[in-house]
């Protein structure tokens, strides 16, 4: 039975959010997050690269797990399929996007950060939503309470980090938070993998 896109962000608890700047350093990336025990990545389309990122990612190594994140209009969805990406995430919750993925089969995570957005979702057959912004949306307090009426699962992402990454993940419908604390920008501009290694190996420990 193939596993599920939700079985498998399961399984990692964990995924890093990337923007990437330059596609040259996909490749170097997906090896350190693949070689650390986090084979999964979120590649978002805030920057040109990011399409071009996903592809390499995925050349390089077919098993890992990638998402295209801050897709925000269908085109982009082509292109993160094009690319290869294996599941689609947005920031916000829009109808058309959700229903230009599900046309094309694609899994698709959309943000919402309150009752009514949870119960649109709902409308159009998703059961996993990204919580976003997690902390400024009332973190855990508000998660428990939208946990407690709706039988969906979220990806809390925004504000999330090694102080709170462990209450967030003993949700029971927590299936995984997104970060960026283990891939920050300035390691990424500077190539230092290795310092990008120890902070995603920290996240396994």
């Amino acid at each position: 039975m193939e596993q599920t896109i939700e079985s498998k962000l399961s399984a990692m608890k964990v995924v890093p959010v990337i923007a990437i700047k330059d596609a040259d350093q996909a490749k170097p990336l997906a090896k350190v997050l693949v070689e650390n025990g986090l084979p999964c990545a979120e590649i978002t389309f805030r920057t040109e690269a990011a399409a071009e990122s996903i592809r390499l990612m995925r050349e390089a190594y077919p098993e890992m797990l990638i998402g295209a994140g801050t897709v925000l209009t269908t085109e982009q969805v082509d292109q993160a399929i094009d690319a290869g990406a294996d599941f689609i995430v947005s920031p916000g919750l829009n109808p058309t996007t959700v229903a230009y993925c599900q046309q094309k089969n694609v899994a698709v995570i959309p943000g919402v950060n309150n009752p009514s957005l949870v119960e649109q979702a709902m409308s159009l057959g998703l059961k996993t939503l990204k919580f976003f912004p997690a902390e400024p949306s009332g973190g855990i307090g508000m998660l428990k309470a939208l946990s407690a009426v709706y039988p969906v699962e979220f990806m809390p992402t925004g504000g999330v980090s090694p102080a709170n990454v462990a209450d967030y993940l003993a949700l029971e419908k927590v299936i995984a938070c997104g970060g960026t604390w283990m891939v920050p920008n300035n390691l990424i501009d500077q190539g230092d993998w290795q310092a990008i290694g120890q902070l995603v190996s920290e996240i396994n420990q």
